[in-house]
């Protein structure tokens, strides 16, 4: 590393890898480590290096002596300025291995596992436009670029889209994201023009003042929408006015919500959302079963893979009627209603109150009376009592958050020993960090990864996990 100086180029560096970032990844023959800038697997380039981290380099590229035959042309006009879709710079089929490769290899490095059983990573039939949920912030500090600043020229200021990374007061507005189908840019486009029109005050998160601070719209397959706005003023003859001029734009939105939030972060959790107009809720179909999806709901954001999602689970835990699911984490209820009818009873477990009683409504709903819904931090309620109160189970399935499941948690599954674990994760990484500490009980018997999100990093892993002494 110490032969690589600051400034400096790097001639003929082969791009082999990509990572979480969208950065391409190369090494040189010294064995020193590059995060290149605008490549992708297959590109030859020559680089400058303009950062030293620890363990690697920062560098972009000055010259391309050959173009990966992966690289692709960005849909979006946002491409490199918003944050998200960092892949797109990586044509689709590429993007999966990638993937595929990066599951694997967190499970073979952290999780020290090599699962029996390697299924095909399933991809999304839409490489764009699958997303049924997106959060856009209001600004008064709109991301500007050095040539508008340099030009001279007045620029509005007030802008509504995603954080500029790395710059936490600062909003890169968004005219067209392809992540979202319709009505969505049309929905912020409109009250974005309106709210300028109207000179209403856009967020100002450096001195926390301003009445627009963030907008959510929720889709579903069923042609449902969902409009929350955040207030950080509470004005109801602006609230009014702003609410009305959407309603003429778009009459047939299903729910129409706010909430007046002046606290430090825009966080809905520990708010009281308020219906403005319609219901306070949408509805979406998962195969044969209706879900409410409230404003706090958590949902798959990807509702046509969800399905498939769910779907491999169902086949991986290979249900028995006599079978007792815990399925933890369950927020609202939507794998253990799905699984319901294949198994003797299914308790979920969530720590968000509100969560479970929108999985008990949904059980009620669709007429699912064997599922049972316990609400409490997993840690502490995931305990002998339980197991005891609901009987011993034979398969949990368990889908954490990002950071993975505690410590307790596991511990607590090796004390049950159920004959099947199957782990749902977004987080491969803290998946097999898990997985490593189960194996001294478990054999990893399959794995088969996801994609939910195209354009981006992110993938879902399924992994079955059999007690030793049931392996087939």
């Amino acid at each position: 590393m110490s032969k690589i100086k600051l400034n400096r180029t790097v001639k003929a560096l082969q791009i082999v890898d990509i990572n979480s970032k969208g950065l391409g990844v190369g090494k040189d023959e010294y064995g020193a480590v590059y995060f290149v800038k605008d490549t992708v697997p297959g590109d030859l380039v020559t680089i400058q290096v303009y950062k030293k981290r620890k363990g690697y380099f920062e560098a972009r590229p000055i010259e391309w002596i050959t173009q990966s035959p992966h690289r692709a042309e960005p849909s979006c006009q946002h491409f490199g300025l918003c944050g998200g879709c960092k892949l797109q710079h990586l044509n689709y089929a590429a993007q999966l291995e990638f993937k595929q490769k990066s599951v694997l290899n967190n499970l073979q490095f952290i999780g020290k596992v090599v699962p029996k059983t390697i299924l095909p990573i399933v991809g999304n039939e839409e490489e764009y436009w699958y997303r049924n949920k997106l959060e856009f912030s209001f600004s008064n500090s709109k991301w500007l670029t050095t040539e508008q600043i340099n030009s001279g020229i007045a620029m509005e200021r007030n802008g509504l889209g995603f954080h500029k990374p790395n710059m936490w007061d600062k909003v890169v507005d968004i005219e067209k994201c392809h992540l979202q189908a319709d009505p969505s840019n049309g929905i912020r486009n409109s009250i974005r023009t309106f709210a300028i029109e109207q000179g209403l005050d856009f967020f100002d998160a450096r001195s926390q003042t301003g009445f627009l601070r963030s907008l959510m719209i929720r889709t579903t397959t069923l042609g449902e929408t969902m409009v929350l706005l955040q207030f950080f003023e509470d004005i109801p003859e602006k609230r009014a006015t702003l609410f009305n001029a959407l309603l003429r734009d778009y009459p047939k939105l299903t729910s129409v919500l706010y909430c007046v939030n002046a606290k430090g972060n825009d966080s809905l959790y520990d708010q009281s959302i308020l219906c403005y107009h319609g219901k306070d809720y949408i509805e979406e179909k998962l195969g044969n079963l209706r879900f409410k999806i409230t404003a706090k709901s958590f949902y798959q954001t990807n509702s046509q893979q969800a399905e498939i999602l769910y779907s491999i689970t169902k086949t991986f835990a290979d249900l028995k009627s006599e079978d007792i699911v815990y399925d933890l984490y369950t927020g609202t209820g939507t794998i253990a209603l799905y699984i319901a009818k294949a198994c003797k009873k299914v308790i979920g477990i969530e720590s968000v109150a509100e969560a479970i009683a929108a999985a008990k409504e949904n059980a009620i709903e669709n007429g699912i009376s064997n599922a049972f819904f316990e609400v409490g931090d997993m840690k502490e309620c995931f305990n002998d009592a339980f197991i005891e109160r609901q009987g011993k189970a034979t398969v949990v399935i368990t889908d954490p958050p990002r950071n993975g499941m505690h410590p307790e948690v596991v511990n607590q599954l090796l004390k049950l020993k159920p004959e099947k674990i199957v782990y749902v994760s977004c987080n491969s990484a803290t998946q097999a960090r898990d997985i490593e500490l189960l194996k001294t009980s478990y054999i990893v018997e399959k794995s088969q990864a996801v994609d939910m999100f195209p354009q981006t990093h992110h993938i879902e892993n399924i992994v079955l996990l059999r007690l030793n002494g049931f392996a087939k």
